[in-house]
């Protein structure tokens, strides 16, 4: 009988109290499982264990963690991604993995996807250094609906809030209803906010949960907020250290290439 397994309120919410009882009572619970979040090995019996449910716009498909990895809790993906799960589960097609709470979230662009890659550095902002992510696809992202070849990426995020950098030595705004997932200590997903009033869904997920520095964590335990900055392709590059990335970003605003703003935690920065 599953005694390690959480259940939280959210979730509950959603499947209802009696499948949430069989749960707990081992009824409906798997004997072991690859955890969504690290994709290794877990057992309800002898690990800590999160129930996950991710829902889709018609789907829903309950996952199962390490309690270590991610808490339980309820991720929207998209139906597209939620259907292809389902897909490579029962064997119908050779589609990607399951959507983890660190799973990837590629962007569909015409002819074919661009992956949001992320960064993690510290920024140096009137003396204090503050965590920050900076986001660069791998490829234009197109506006939906779009057919031609342009760049919508920053337009795009300045409609959803993200405000033009001209001066990196300023504090980026904060975003209502954006917010960072850490887990564990780890990076995991920017969430934002969802559509007709529902709860955050992924802009951005982790293939793997990201791991981060001492030196960022001990920055956003104290900060509690993490700044996202965000440049087309092409703009910034996997830079080396610090200090270069802060040149790449300095050069991006410069460019007018640049768009950033502040974001709370969702989740815990952990030890």
């Amino acid at each position: 009988m599953p005694r390690m397994l959480d259940v939280s309120d959210e979730v509950r919410a959603e499947i209802g109290d009696e499948e949430a009882e069989r749960l707990l009572t081992g009824d409906d619970a798997p004997r072991s499982y690859d955890c969504t979040s690290c994709r290794t090995p877990g057992d309800p019996e002898t690990d800590p264990t999160s129930t996950v449910l991710f829902v889709g716009d018609e789907t829903a498909v309950l996952a199962f963690a390490h309690a270590g990895c991610i808490p339980s809790q309820v991720v929207s993906v998209s139906e597209e991604q939620l259907q292809g799960a389902v897909r490579s589960i029962t064997g119908d097609s050779p589609a990607p993995e399951a959507p983890a709470a660190g799973g990837a979230a590629p962007q569909s662009v015409p002819g074919g996807q661009a992956v949001l890659g992320i960064t993690s550095g510290l920024v140096l902002i009137g003396g204090e250094l503050h965590p920050a992510l900076v986001v660069e696809p791998t490829a234009p992202i197109a506006r939906p609906g779009s057919t031609g070849p342009g760049d919508d990426f920053l337009p795009l995020l300045i409609e959803q809030g993200f405000i033009p950098v001209t001066d990196t030595a300023e504090l980026p705004t904060p975003l209502a209803g954006w917010s960072v997932l850490l887990a564990a200590g780890q990076l995991h997903a920017v969430l934002q906010p969802g559509t007709d009033g529902s709860g955050p869904v992924a802009w951005w997920q982790a293939h793997q949960a990201l791991s981060v520095t001492e030196g960022w964590r001990a920055a956003v335990n104290k900060s509690q907020r993490v700044l996202v900055y965000a440049a087309p392709v092409g703009s910034i590059g996997q830079q080396p250290r610090e200090d270069l990335l802060r040149d790449a970003l300095d050069k991006a605003a410069a460019a007018g290439k640049l768009v950033a703003a502040s974001m709370p935690l969702a989740g815990t920065p952990g030890a």
